[in-house]
């Protein structure tokens, strides 16, 4: 086992034990805990967002942090006609403070505000089960994309966008993705179909990791901030649960198989 290509495990690892435990109790818990825990990690991506942006202007990433969090609370409790509206205003407002890249943050933005929208949806109407599925498809897609990517190695995935990633780890993402979803289908009394959805909630995962990856990379920045030791930032976290939390809303919509 070489020290360079394993060097960051344990901090990896200790993090992800207490992400997952904190993140555990408050979907356990449901309702306000659950909605202010999204809340606060929703403005703090918004706040890496805007340092990674327009890293001159700290007070307005904190200005657009907390109006994003209030924002993602808001709009799960107001009648359907004004959800949209309070989703877009960070973007809109934000649109208008930062300096460069207008267009990025807007749509960064509101998909940072969306995704928020939607675990709070998910956890609230959905329910308990579907947010666990939720969290152990993507949880198994980053643990195996890394686990099998640097054991196996191999042809780069996207080598422009995101360097380390490989077809071996991809792959293993979506291997470890149809295993869940079908001890989550056992469980359920779900179909073959539940399989197939859960590779696709990976792929989902997998897309907004490397449309981040993409973001740090056009502005030269290796991870959108050091709050968590051994995986950077929020958004570094977050990512591919903000991707899977989106296709769940939309599938939800079409195959809508029951409670968990």
């Amino acid at each position: 086992m070489s020290d360079g290509r394993w060097s960051d495990l344990t901090a990896r690892v200790v993090s992800a034990v207490v992400l997952i435990a904190v993140g555990s109790v408050e979907v356990w818990l449901g309702g306000l805990w659950f909605e202010a825990f999204i809340a606060i990690a929703c403005g703090l991506m918004t706040w890496e967002l805007v340092r990674m942006i327009d890293p001159d202007k700290p007070g307005v990433a904190v200005q657009l942090a907390i109006l994003t969090g209030g924002a993602v609370i808001l709009s799960y409790h107001v009648p359907p006609l004004f959800k949209l509206p309070i989703l877009l205003a960070p973007s809109l407002v934000g649109a208008g403070q930062v300096s460069r890249s207008k267009g990025i943050y807007a749509l960064f933005a509101i998909w940072i505000a969306a995704a928020g929208l939607g675990f709070i949806s998910i956890r609230e109407n959905m329910g308990f089960g579907w947010m666990v599925w939720l969290i152990s498809v993507v949880v198994a897609t980053d643990v195996a994309g890394y686990f099998v990517g640097k054991a196996i190695g191999g042809p780069k995935f996207w080598p422009k966008v995101s360097p380390k990633k490989t077809w071996s780890g991809t792959a293993g993402g979506w291997a470890a993705a149809a295993v869940i979803g079908a001890g989550f289908a056992v469980h359920a009394g779900f179909g073959l179909l539940f399989v197939l959805i859960s590779v696709f909630a990976s792929m989902a995962s997998q897309a907004g990791d490397i449309v981040e990856s993409a973001t740090k990379r056009k502005f030269g920045v290796k991870d959108s901030s050091n709050l968590i030791p051994g995986h950077g930032g929020f958004l570094d976290r977050f990512d591919g649960m903000m991707g899977a939390a989106l296709f769940v809303l939309i599938a939800g919509l079409i195959y809508a198989p029951g409670g968990m």
